[in-house]
Parts: C-alpha cells; structure tokens; sequence
C-alpha cells in the first residue's frame, strides 16, 4: 500500500535539478568541478543538468567545456560573447535552465559540492530558498571576511531578511520563486531577498569552504562600494516602486521647507539685526533649496508617469498571489 509519505518522496525525488555554474578564467577548475558535481549528482535519484555558462574568459575554458560537453550530454554550454558579470552570467543559466530546483555553484572548488545533498533535503522540507552559510570562510580574514560580515549585517537590516552570508553563492532555489526576477549589477546575491517578496520561505545552513587551489579570484574591495548601491535599489524597489512620488516628493517638500526657513532666516536678519541680504548667503540658499525642491517634485511626478507604463504596458501588477480557489 503507497502511503502519503512513500508519494511525497517520489516527487521529490523527481523533480529535475539545474546547476548553475559561472566561468570567468578557470581552466584547471573545471575538470575538477565536474568530477566532483558528478560524484554527487549521479547516485541521487533525480534527473539533472549542468549549466555552465562561460563569462567571456580569456584562458582555455571555453575549449574545457566543449570537450566537457561532448562527452557528457548532461552539461550544457553557453559561451557569452563578452564578460558581463557573475549577476548576467547566472541570469543567462537561470533563463536556459529547465529544472524545478536551481542551484547556482562556483567554479573556483570553495564552494564543495558534497553540500548540495544538505540543501535539498531542505527543499524536501517545504522551504523555498535554502541559503549556504561559509561558517568557516577560508579567505582574507580582514579585506574578505570581515568586510563581508559587515556588509551582511547592513544588507540583513536593511532588507529584513536576515541571512549571516548573501555572499555564499551555493544556494538552492524552487523555480517557482526566480519566475519574473530580473538580476542586474551585483544584484545576485540579493536573489533571497526578491523571493521573500513573493512570499517565499527561506533558511540558512552551514556548508564547507575551501581555500581556491588554481585561478586568482577577480573580486576586490570596490564591489563593496556596487553592493552598496545595488542595495539601495533593491531597498527602493522593495518599498517604492509603485509610489515613487513618496521618495522623490518627500525630499522636495523637505527642500522647500529649508528654502522658507532660511528665506525667514534671512528676513529676520535684515529687519531685526539690520544684516543687509547681500551680506548673506541665506538668499542664494534659500532659492537653490527651493528649485531643488520643485524638480524633486516634478520628478517624482515623472517616475508615477513611468510606473504607470511599466505596469500597464507589460499587464503587470503590483501584487503576487499565492494560491486561487475556485477560479
């Protein structure tokens, strides 16, 4: 007799996984990335593929792949014509993956793939995004991992969704949470924080982590400063786009209302301490903080006027359900 259970485990177990790995100069990895995902993935009983997509890399691997991929049908290339970035590299995996569960994985062997198997048995649980934590991070102590500590704890107050490493790129994702999300810049590593937005339940895990054998690594401290920014966005996309008049027409009337002040300022100066108004700079501030203030309003106006487009030209809507009953 089939139980729930015994028909709960035989979905799981096939839906189809999609691994995703990003390729910018790692000829000698990539044998081995292969050896090791392959040792993994093959004794479980799911289907899968391997997508590994080439970021305009200036050594032989593009040549890796292509013996790779002829003599392993399950790895799938995509050679990029140029480099774009780890965010435009995963996107193009993610587009042309067809897996129900995604695994984006680096190509420089410190994320280990022995890992993946703790990861889906998450998935099996019921969560949605399941993140990789590098307790044990072999890198930089102070220009990496203490950077990067630093840079989480921003990103998880900021976001509310509080993670100890957005930086980990081994993660496992439903497919149905990446449907319509859009990566740009550094924006990849914010992937937990758009699917919290559609609802999605999400959990963290300790993973292993090695120090890079082969390859230097190309990151360097001004993506800090890019993560920053793209935060920014992400932060403003998650609370304002359907309102920008809010961001944009909040600071104007600010700036307005400095401008009314320091004209009083000014004023005051001039009638009750006898300060002629060209002996003051106030003037002149008070009409900068005024034009600044109106084109902050006319430009929040501008911003409706798009929102508008965006939404109504793609039928799209500013709210995502869950589930539909009867409909």
């Amino acid at each position: 007799m089939t139980t729930s259970t015994d028909m709960q485990a035989a979905q799981h177990s096939a839906l189809k996984l999609s691994i995703i790995t990003p390729i910018y100069n790692e000829e000698e990895n990539i044998p081995l990335l292969f050896e090791r995902l392959d040792a993994v993935l093959r004794p479980m009983k799911r289907g899968y593929e391997i997508i590994m997509v080439n970021d305009g890399s200036r050594d032989g691997s593009l040549a890796a792949l292509r013996r790779l991929a002829e003599q392993h049908p399950e790895v799938k290339v995509i050679d990029l014509k140029r480099n774009s970035g780890q965010t435009a590299a995963l996107m193009c995996g993610i587009d042309h993956s067809t897996g129900d569960i995604i695994i984006p994985i680096d190509a420089d062997l410190q994320n280990d793939p022995a890992d993946i198997p703790n990861l889906l048995v998450k998935i099996d649980e019921g969560y949605d995004v399941v993140s990789g934590w590098r307790r044990d991070r072999k890198d930089a102590a102070i220009r990496r991992n203490f950077v990067s500590s630093v840079a989480n704890l921003v990103i998880s107050r900021i976001s509310g969704v509080h993670l100890r490493d957005y930086g980990c790129s081994l993660k496992a994702y439903r497919r149905s949470v990446l449907e319509g999300v859009r990566l740009y810049g550094e924006m990849h590593r914010f992937v937990p924080i758009y699917a919290s937005w559609m609802g999605a339940k999400i959990t963290e895990i300790p993973v292993r982590h090695h120090p890079r054998l082969h390859g230097k690594s190309s990151y360097g401290l001004e993506r800090v400063v890019k993560v920053i920014l793209d935060l920014i966005v992400v932060k403003f996309l998650d609370r304002h786009l359907v309102k920008p008049i809010y961001v944009f027409g909040g600071f104007g009337m600010l700036s307005v209302a400095i401008s009314f002040l320091t004209l009083l300022w000014a004023l005051y100066l001039k009638l009750v301490e006898g300060l002629s108004l060209i002996q003051t700079p106030l003037p002149l501030l008070s009409a900068m903080a005024f034009l600044i203030g109106i084109t902050a309003i006319l430009l929040g106006l501008m911003s409706e006027i798009l929102v508008r487009t965006y939404f109504e030209s793609q039928d799209k809507r500013p709210y995502y359900v869950r589930e539909r009953i009867n409909l």
